[in-house]
């Protein structure tokens, strides 16, 4: 049996002899020897130190390290929710270390979509009307915006609960209308940040499937986790330790065996 992909965007299925020709793969994630200072003289931390990291379009990635290691520092800067102190942090081609706050709020927007441990969703919106909040600042038209929201609800098997409130959504559901929010202005980049901390083991594994499902459609997503069965579901493990970067490239399999 031919093993059929779903793209994420358009819905369509194809099979790998489909596809096109194998190209070189572009950046999507370029850190160069990026520092995060905080404070000054005496009660000056570096929560980063001279860390470079590059993530390629398609790539399957999850950041770990201990309580203070520098990952969650990475990771905002990744997402242009902070900036670095010094080094460069070219996102999909743009340098945007230094870019002012207006423009990196269209990028973030643009570009980027964020899942987080908590839902983030706003109570008094259904479901659809979530994932259609980010599309108006994109200023999208209204027609395209529902039209695009149900086919992100239908991605993550939502189809069923467009017009429920997150107070009538189990916490897997409401993951899941956070993942469709952060799909649905087709970012470059999917940002999840300890995406299933607050979920059971079932559930986990349920949202573990759907970003496995975006990464096989063309995603490229980057997580950040201190859970090693959901880092070994991911293709690749970057190890972070007193803010610099101990191991680039961990296969699922070596995380037992990495000395960190």
């Amino acid at each position: 049996m031919k093993e059929l992909t779903t793209d994420i965007y358009t819905g369509d299925t194809h099979t790998a002899a489909d596809r096109a020709p194998a190209v070189e793969k572009s950046v999507i994630v370029g850190l160069e020897d990026v520092t995060k200072v905080y404070g000054i003289g005496d009660l000056e931390v570096r929560a980063l130190n001279g860390v470079s990291l590059t993530v390629t379009q398609g790539e399957y990635c999850s950041i770990m390290g201990a309580s203070g290691s520098g990952k969650s520092t990475a990771m905002n800067i990744i997402g242009c929710l902070d900036r670095p102190t010094t080094g460069r942090y070219y996102l999909d081609g743009v340098d945007v270390a230094q870019m002012p706050e207006a423009e990196l709020a269209g990028i973030r927007n643009l570009k980027l979509g964020f899942v987080f441990q908590q839902f983030h969703l706003l109570s008094q919106l259904t479901a659809l009307e979530n994932v259609m909040l980010p599309m108006v600042y994109a200023g999208i038209p209204a027609a395209e915006r529902r039209e695009r929201a149900v086919n992100a609800l239908t991605r993550v098997g939502l189809e069923s609960r467009l017009q429920n409130r997150p107070n009538q959504l189990s916490g897997g559901q409401q993951q899941r209308v956070a993942i469709a929010r952060a799909i649905v202005n087709r970012p470059v980049l999917l940002l999840a940040d300890e995406p299933t901390g607050a979920l059971d083991t079932k559930t986990t594994q349920e949202v573990m499937d759907i970003f496995t499902e975006l990464n096989d459609s063309g995603m490229t997503v980057l997580m950040v986790t201190h859970e090693p069965e959901v880092a070994r579901q991911t293709r690749r493990i970057v190890w972070f330790r007193d803010g610099q970067v101990v191991h680039n490239n961990l296969k699922p399999e070596e995380l037992s065996h990495a000395t960190f």
